[in-house]
């Protein structure tokens, strides 16, 4: 199923502003990866299909996931997310430099909100609900998921969404987006918590608003959460 999902990912032409604009990123490159081939397309999820833990990140960054494809991999995001993920037992290695690269997820299942980079890092409300069937589907297909950890306000919007129009009940009925901030949506067959994060981008883990410590708290919640 998620196979089935992840090709479906990787063929969409949902935004063809998206596409053009990416297939442009892999034509003219950057000059430090002028001898990489850029993936250049929709980028795929990425982790345990049995995970308990779903992370859910905004979009791929123009010369990190756009050149790679793989999430978070190849660019400062991801060299704050992976050590993180390591040092809570999520990951085999810390380091997440290109798809063949050796790294495996535990318990965790990693996506995003959009699967094009989007200029400026910004996707527009109808590039979010062109995807939101691919996070939706993703999510019925992780049948173990107990814990989403959204990285970022939209990340946590979006997810807050799915689970409404999935019929999930959710406390508090309005969360407030916060680092450490937690929601439990309640739904027919299973319950999940959400826990929100800051987004490890650089503009955050630069300037100290996303510490190293704030973001191990993150995963030691979600390892608690798993443990209840």
């Amino acid at each position: 199923m998620l196979e089935n999902i992840n090709r479906r990912v990787i063929r969409c032409t949902r935004c063809p502003e998206l596409r053009t604009y990416c297939a442009g990123i892999a034509r003219d490159k950057k000059l430090a990866f002028r001898d990489w081939r850029y993936w250049g397309k929709p980028v795929p999820s990425f982790g345990d299909p049995n995970a308990q833990v779903l992370l859910v990140g905004l979009a791929p960054g123009a010369h990190g996931s756009n050149r790679t494809g793989r999430p978070f991999t190849g660019d400062g995001s991801g060299g704050f997310l992976y050590p993180a993920l390591y040092r809570a037992g999520f990951a085999n290695q810390p380091s997440a430099i290109s798809r063949d690269d050796g790294l495996l997820l535990r318990d965790c299942f990693i996506t995003a909100t959009v699967r094009c980079a989007p200029p400026a890092n910004k996707p527009t409300p109808a590039q979010l609900r062109n995807c939101a069937p691919y996070l939706t589907d993703e999510f019925e297909a992780l049948g173990q998921v107990r814990v989403i950890v959204a990285l970022g306000a939209v990340a946590q919007r979006a997810v807050l969404d799915m689970l409404r129009d999935l019929s999930f009940e959710i406390d508090p009925r309005r969360p407030t987006f916060g680092h450490g901030a937690e929601a439990t949506a309640t739904g027919s067959r299973r319950s999940v918590t959400v826990v929100s994060s800051f987004h490890p981008s650089r503009q955050n883990t630069n300037t100290g608003k996303l510490t190293v410590q704030m973001f191990d708290r993150i995963f030691e919640r979600a390892k608690a959460l798993l443990a209840c």
